[in-house]
């Protein structure tokens, strides 16, 4: 459904940013996009709606360079970023502008959603909290039905019921035709909520994988000391030890600490790859 071949893109004051990235993104999960300040993490899910152009390489949704930005394709796709803009107007005025450009809108499921995000439709966007902007435009995106929902840091300024009431309501809104995009920092919001983890590193796509390949390959362990462990990839001091990432031998089944896994891949990626190459393998022979 989103695929990026070859891409190259940068900003005329700061450079090459991406060189020959690609990238497949296929419908059916929420998958997590994650990455280091100015990564490009924003700069991508742009690229992907058509508001940035790729100076070579290609980006395409529904088979279509996304440049293009063909009212078909623009239609099915959906961008909350981290920075927006809301007009002077109520809700009921917003939906009789916009929702006319996407052909699935389902005023019933909004309405659910704004009851469930508690907010209030007698007053003007702009009047709002930042918060309750947020949660208006998700209501929105999600009743939009489109097939692919870019989230950028979804759950900045929101409270913590109200990020618990965005991860059910976004899990309900997976479907086997829809891409589920997420670029965030905030990832213990998120970790249990993603199907697939992409991390973007110096401009590369460093790491790609599946939650249930990095549960059945990798674990992680609470130890006083990580020297007497076997296995380990990276680990870090918390309260009372060390939190710790191995390598999983099939003997047991852990949560994976989302905010431990990014930093063992920035920090110890050749072992990593190592360890997931030997899935690839296996599958090859």
């Amino acid at each position: 459904m989103i695929e990026i071949k070859g891409l190259s893109f940068g900003y005329r004051k700061k450079g090459k940013l991406f060189q020959n990235l690609s990238l497949d993104i296929k419908p059916g999960r929420i998958s997590g996009l994650l990455g280091k300040n100015g990564a490009g993490k924003t700069t991508l899910l742009k690229i992907i709606c058509g508001l940035l152009f790729p100076h070579s390489g290609e980006c395409k949704v529904f088979g279509v360079d996304s440049y293009r930005r063909c009212p078909e394709s623009l239609g099915e796709i959906f961008f909350i970023p981290e920075e927006f803009y809301l007009p002077s107007i109520t809700p009921k005025e917003y939906i009789n502008a916009f929702a006319p450009f996407y052909g699935r809108f389902d005023i019933v499921k909004f309405n659910e959603y704004l009851k469930t995000f508690e907010i209030p439709l007698g007053v003007r966007l702009t009047s709002m909290s930042y918060g309750q902007k947020k949660k208006f435009l998700l209501a929105f995106g999600l009743a939009t039905a489109c097939k692919i929902l870019l989230l950028d840091e979804p759950t900045n300024g929101l409270d913590i019921p109200s990020k618990s009431q965005f991860r059910k309501t976004l899990a309900s809104a997976v479907t086997d035709d829809r891409v589920i995009l997420v670029s965030t920092h905030q990832v213990r919001d998120m970790e249990n909520l993603l199907d697939s983890i992409i991390i973007l590193d110096n401009g590369e796509i460093i790491f790609q994988q599946e939650m249930d390949s990095i549960l059945s390959k990798l674990s992680v362990k609470l130890a006083s000391d990580p020297s007497y462990i076997e296995d380990v990839i990276y680990f870090e001091k918390t309260l009372g030890g060390y939190a710790v990432l191995t390598e999983n031998r099939g003997e047991e089944d852990t949560k994976i600490d989302l905010e431990l896994l990014f930093n063992a891949i920035i920090n110890n990626k050749e072992r990593l790859y190592e360890i997931f190459s030997k899935e690839v393998l296996a599958h090859e022979n």
